[in-house]
């Protein structure tokens, strides 16, 4: 398997921030807000408005669709590109949320070490990517969701750990306001923890204070494939998973139950993903259909599974 080019993060498992007794009714919790939240679209009106005062943020919501690696990576780019050409007229008027999930693949960080990868390249599991951003090497895969902001921090705080934290506090948020999971920073690690498990990984470059990549959290993600690599080159703790910090979901288990509820799930994690998002970065989000972009002249969208 040869070593491609291209980012990253890292993901989940088992309880640590919640008490076994209380694991069902989180999740019974969580899966009731479904019927309770409009879809993303019709809440936007009230966001506008809500939002008067506040920059501007284009979504792009590609959410259940599994997006090619390398394909993302080179959209990221090109939009980069585009807003340095605005930043010099002053034209870069809004900022850009990219949400995907990824089939499975692993990336390395820009300086990355190869003895963080428990298998021999020509023998990968799965493609590996060389990427850009910060950090080692992670898994991306589905169940995983993605989120991509294009940032141009001068608009923020130029200041890119201010940026990391700010990243990690949308997760933290999202676990403790929809989960009751209580989630925390490890001093000196970037991510997002619930006790020994990591279940956010983050990394991000940026060229001329506009940030990129961003952060990956592990919802329903399958946790084999973090077995053959070391997350992050963290050696003495785990990857989690919302869904396995949530537990078993209910007595008696069916294989439609099962794809059920991982789908709520998934629905629950991404509406509330925008909202934190939105609320620590003080954005207003304009969520925009894909073709008002060039990623079509990338990649057609009959070959997104």
């Amino acid at each position: 398997m040869m070593i491609l080019a291209t980012p990253g993060f890292t993901s989940l498992s088992p309880t640590s921030g919640i008490s076994k007794k209380a694991d069902q009714s989180y999740y019974w919790m969580a899966v009731s807000k479904i019927d309770q939240v409009s879809s993303f679209e019709a809440r936007e009106p009230a966001l506008k408005s809500h939002h008067g005062g506040r920059r501007r943020c284009e979504c792009f919501d590609l959410c259940k669709k599994l997006v090619p690696y390398g394909d993302a990576w080179s959209w990221q780019k090109s939009i980069v590109g585009r807003r340095k050409i605005l930043m010099e007229t002053d034209e870069d008027h809004s900022d850009m949320l990219i949400l995907l999930q990824h089939p499975p693949v692993y990336t390395l960080g820009a300086g990355s070490s190869e003895k963080f990868l428990n298998f021999e390249l020509k023998d990968a599991p799965y493609d590996v990517f060389r990427t850009d951003r910060g950090g080692e090497v992670t898994y991306h895969g589905p169940g995983q969701l993605i989120m991509y902001p294009i940032i141009n921090l001068r608009y923020h705080k130029m200041d890119l750990h201010w940026y990391l934290r700010s990243l990690e506090e949308v997760v933290i948020r999202v676990l403790s306001s929809t989960f009751s999971i209580e989630a925390s920073r490890l001093e000196g690690l970037t991510g997002v923890w619930v006790g020994n498990q990591k279940v956010a990984a983050i990394g991000v470059r940026a060229s001329r204070w506009i940030a990129y990549h961003g952060l990956a959290l592990n919802v329903t993600t399958d946790l084999t494939p973090f077995q053959h690599i070391v997350p992050c080159g963290i050696r003495d703790r785990k990857v989690g998973s919302i869904s396995g910090l949530l537990g078993e979901y209910s007595d008696v288990i069916t294989k439609d139950t099962v794809h059920k509820q991982a789908c709520q799930l998934m629905d629950i994690t991404h509406e509330s993903l925008l909202k934190e998002f939105s609320e620590v970065f003080q954005l207003s989000l304009q969520h925009k259909p894909i073709s008002d972009s060039d990623f079509l002249e990338k990649i057609p969208l009959s070959s997104l599974t």
